[in-house]
């Protein structure tokens, strides 16, 4: 053994990373590499005064932190403005061409719809790296990121003393396939999309499960003082020698270009072909190349005017309406929902998109047999827009909706004012039963992890479960080696599942847990009908307890804020019947929390933001969301979920939604940032 050797691993070990995860080029097997690290690890275990954070045995971190500290950025991670028209990119070149003048090359690249963070490196070593937070102060998740494989930790080539880097860090399509497939395995509920799933895992205290998730990223901003070249577009070449993963442009994912024309030719190349990329772009972005020019053309309070984002609109494609099926929710409410030939669209196959309600099927005129026109409302969810008339229509007439349950054949109801129909049958139409099953544990409600649907489907088919409360009274001890039939929703085949004794446990300690879950979580999760999160908070907080909330008369919950008339009456009706009274007394037996402790209901502070409405939006750095959204409520404020021209203020932090912003720019309603509400309620 020896020190010379040690080192010498290291830099093996460091090269083929980069060979294997940035270049995609590896010259040696999985087997070799494997060995050398393990000899690695032998070697910084005989000399521990040897070992460096940087080593690539450190990639996996094993230290828990409680928070992550909040870090000052050396220079503001500002947003762009985005353009959606070629006649906006014009007006963008133009206001250039005037303020500066001559010749001016422009670089083109994509825009990854990740999460932005800043890499320092000293020396060559990675000695910090930052989210973007509110883009003027971000968290350390330096243990987290060192686990991203394709981030180097040792640079390598004629790199500066002292630099920052910024780039993307991103889920591939793959990877986040294969995470959903997984969790679906076993009964979890599926991530919504790759960059929310890639935003929570650098959020994770423990670098352990971090490393578990197939980050990866892309480097495209290099910053610093000295050593670095004089054009954007050089720069990044710079970083490539010196071992980071940089846009390709041999793949024609970053470009230097002159004028409009050819920038809308790249903008239309990729717009129709981000599909064939393994990870996900919701845009391009455009720079002016040459540096010395970015301090001349200067910032806006919020974006620099040196560069600009296209934002490509959602995508369409044309399908044919195979059937309209119809769904039944936990609250008894139908979904009709339209099953689709399947079709590829913004990176997935679409098979089923939601149709609402009947107004919504008359609105659209929509038979079975037809064409239609389908997009991603925020490329996520498949909506069908309107019929495509290019084909003929599928039938004669228009689409009748069912008159009773598709479940329990209960007839359908559908109350004064109220856009669905629901089936009444609340204790004998099975997914009924289920859906308030999945409810109650769900992530929002009890939080009862390993709880998922198939389980709970199978103790329901088996007789072992009929509401929330036969939970608490299950003996899952004698549980072990029950198997039960789960169906592929893809295949439509089943396969069978045995419960093992790990699994139990996890159900058990799930169990235990819940009776820790704060009053206002258990009211939302027995579903009063109407009764959403915010509501169940605000009764919460008013009635103290759910024996207070049992006596209220129609005007006092009138009284509390976000009740109306709908809600009032739902909250009645529930307590009037003495099945529901049962199931509360059955689970304040199993020890859950029924009443406001002392220290939940918190300090009560002035209300300087009474009367105002917030929306919040994004990852912040000083709050998470749900401190923010509790303390805008401690100071009298409301919080909505959705933005209307009755909004006050929205509270964007890092990532938030593009959609909401546009909406609050059309409707003029302040932006505002953290730092910049901290300041509101200091005033």
């Amino acid at each position: 053994m020896s020190k010379e050797r040690l080192l010498e691993l290291r830099s093996l070990l460091h090269e083929h990373n980069h060979r294997y995860y940035v270049l995609h080029q590896p010259t040696i097997s999985d087997f070799q590499f494997d060995s050398w690290m393990k000899e690695l690890e032998a070697l910084e275990t005989f000399f521990p005064e040897m070992l460096d954070n940087n080593s690539p045995t450190r990639r996996v971190g094993s230290d828990i932190t409680s928070k992550f500290e909040k870090v000052e950025h050396v220079r503001p991670m500002l947003s762009l403005t985005n353009s959606y028209s070629e006649e906006e990119v014009a007006d963008w070149v133009n206001r250039i061409d005037e303020s500066v003048g001559g010749e001016i090359d422009y670089v083109l690249e994509l825009k990854y719809d990740g999460v932005a963070v800043s890499l320092h490196y000293e020396e060559g070593v990675l000695v910090r790296a930052l989210t973007r937070g509110d883009g003027k102060v971000g968290e350390d998740v330096t243990a987290n990121v060192r686990t991203i494989k394709n981030i180097p930790l040792q640079l390598t080539g004629d790199y500066p003393k002292s630099f920052e880097i910024r780039g993307e860090v991103f889920l591939p399509r793959e990877a986040f396939e294969k995470m959903n497939a997984e969790r679906a395995e076993i009964g979890m509920d599926l991530y919504a999309n790759p960059r929310n799933t890639a935003s929570g895992t650098l959020k994770q205290l423990d670098s352990k499960e971090v490393a578990k998730r197939p980050l990866s990223s892309l480097m495209y901003f290099v910053l610093g003082d000295e050593g670095l070249a004089a054009t954007h577009s050089a720069r990044v070449e710079q970083a490539r020698s010196w071992g980071f993963d940089v846009p390709y442009a041999s793949k024609r994912m970053i470009e230097r270009l002159k004028s409009v024309e050819e920038m809308m030719a790249f903008i239309h190349y990729w717009d129709a072909h981000r599909n064939e990329l393994t990870f996900d772009i919701d845009g391009i972005v455009l720079k002016v190349d040459k540096i010395a020019l970015w301090d001349e053309l200067g910032m806006t309070a919020k974006s620099p005017r040196w560069a600009t984002a296209y934002k490509f609109k959602a995508e369409k494609v044309s399908t044919q309406l195979e059937q309209i099926t119809y769904q039944v929710g936990r609250t008894g409410a139908i979904t009709p929902v339209a099953n689709l030939k399947p079709v590829f669209l913004a990176g997935t196959t679409v098979k089923r998109a939601s149709l609402h309600n009947a107004d919504q099927i008359e609105k659209l005129d929509i038979r079975e047999g037809d064409w239609v026109f389908v997009e991603k409302g925020g490329e996520i969810i498949p909506k069908i827009t309107h019929v495509d008339l290019s084909h003929s229509r599928g039938s004669e007439n228009p689409h009748r909706y069912i008159s009773t349950c598709p479940v329990c054949s209960t007839p359908l109801l559908r109350m004064d004012g109220e856009a669905q129909h629901y089936c009444p049958n609340r204790d004998g139409c099975s997914p009924q039963i289920i859906g308030k099953l999945e409810h109650f544990v769900s992530r929002k409600a009890m939080n009862m992890e390993g709880w998922g649907v198939e389980t709970l489907t199978a103790f329901y088919q088996s007789g072992w479960v009929t509401n929330v409360a036969d939970l608490f009274a299950l003996k899952l001890s004698e549980m072990v080696g029950f198997e039960y039939w789960v169906e592929d929703e893809v295949s439509g085949e089943k396969r069978r599942r045995t419960l093992q004794q790990k699994t139990i446990d996890n159900l058990q300690e799930a169990l235990k847990e819940s009776r820790n879950v704060p009053f206002e979580r258990v009211l939302f999760a027995i579903g009063i009908r109407h009764v959403g999160e915010t509501v169940a908070k605000r009764l919460a907080k008013h009635f103290k307890s759910v024996d207070r909330l049992m006596m209220a008369s129609y005007d006092e919950l009138m009284a509390v804020a976000d009740v109306g008339d709908k809600i009032a009456e739902s909250v009645i009706s529930f307590f009037q019947l003495s099945s529901n009274l049962e199931l509360i007394n059955l689970l304040k037996v199993a020890g859950l929390q029924f009443e406001m402790e002392q220290e939940e209901l918190g300090e009560e502070l002035a209300p300087v933001l009474a009367g105002k409405i917030f929306v919040v939006s994004g990852v912040f750095s000083k709050y998470s969301r749900d401190e923010l959204k509790q303390d805008i409520e401690k100071r009298g404020g409301k919080v909505s979920g959705s933005i209307s021209s009755k909004t006050s203020f929205v509270v964007a932090g890092d990532d938030m939604g593009p959609s909401k912003r546009q909406k609050a720019e059309e409707l003029n309603i302040p932006i505002l940032t953290e730092q910049m509400y901290i300041e509101m309620i200091s005033a």
